[in-house]
């Protein structure tokens, strides 16, 4: 059965400068696990290798263990499918990097996006991202990090999105079906909120299930945030189901983190109270 351990959030909530002020402010509000970008402490998402020469990721992720919470996944997100050939292949170059040296840091996954031809925005809409092109690059991109990962004994992990090339659950099973043994080094991100963005509400339920029947047995995480025509909101303040959330979350066949995504620092204990009290406490599912 699920515990409350498994909630945690994404470290950019908190305006801090140091992984210990982060740790302390996880722990001042009970979340466990963290979802971080090393924006938040003041570095780039990706650093470059002068950065990363200098950067002490055993100590991060050691700041966040002394202070009772788990380094779950650090973003080495950028545009695996961006239309700029070049610019995709340094960026990718210097993600391998980064992401090698993540052994260090304690983390279970490094999160990526899928990537857009949008040239702007890696989350942006484009109407080439679902061309057999923009396909091939993510592939190109994908291909390879999963040695650096393989290396740091992190698993890569990738966010149904529904701007991205990996846009659907049925995206996600050709990703895993291409990749055959190395498929192994991958795992999938849930966020009910992105899987029924372009969904009419009569059918939610469908998608949200068959989304986590499909990719349950991959799933590393579930966000948390919710949605409202065209864009996110908070948890509880939309149009998701919670409680539909909190029965497919509970139905996964692993333990994984539950993290809250999109509030504010002033928001989050209504958030973490919404999700501790449906989530955690009070399904009614549950065996007492």
């Amino acid at each position: 059965m699920t515990s409350e351990a498994m909630l945690g959030a994404f470290a950019r909530i908190f305006k801090r400068t140091t992984a210990a002020e982060l740790a302390a402010a996880f722990a001042e509000h009970g979340l466990k696990q963290v979802q971080l970008n090393l924006s938040a402490l003041g570095v780039p998402t990706i650093p470059s290798e002068e950065s990363l020469a200098a950067l002490d990721l055993h100590s991060i992720g050691a700041s966040f263990t002394a202070y009772g919470a788990a380094l779950w996944g650090i973003s080495a997100t950028y545009n695996t499918a961006h239309p700029d050939s070049e610019r995709r292949a340094a960026e990718t170059g210097r993600a391998a990097a980064f992401i090698a040296a993540l052994r260090d840091s304690g983390a279970v996954a490094a999160t990526l996006c899928s990537g857009s031809r949008n040239p702007t925005d890696m989350w942006g809409r484009h109407p080439d991202t679902s061309s057999d092109d923009a396909w091939r690059d993510f592939r190109e991109s994908l291909d390879a990090l999963i040695p650096a990962a393989r290396t740091a004994g992190v698993l890569l992990a990738i966010e149904p999105e529904p701007a991205n090339t990996v846009s659907d659950v049925d995206r996600a099973v050709r990703l895993l079906t291409e990749l055959g043994a190395e498929s192994r080094q991958v795992g999938f991100i849930l966020d009910p909120a992105n899987l029924i963005t372009d969904v009419e509400p009569g059918l939610h339920r469908q998608t949200l299930q068959r989304a986590f029947d499909v990719l349950g047995p991959r799933a590393i995480c579930v966000h948390a945030k919710d949605t409202v025509p065209w864009s996110a909101t908070l948890a509880g303040r939309g149009v998701l189901d919670y409680e539909l959330v909190a029965e497919l979350y509970h139905a996964l066949p692993q333990q994984i983190p539950l993290i809250i995504q999109d509030t504010s620092e002033r928001e989050l204990p209504a958030v973490a109270d919404l999700l501790r009290r449906v989530v955690f406490q009070c399904a009614p599912w549950r065996t007492p």
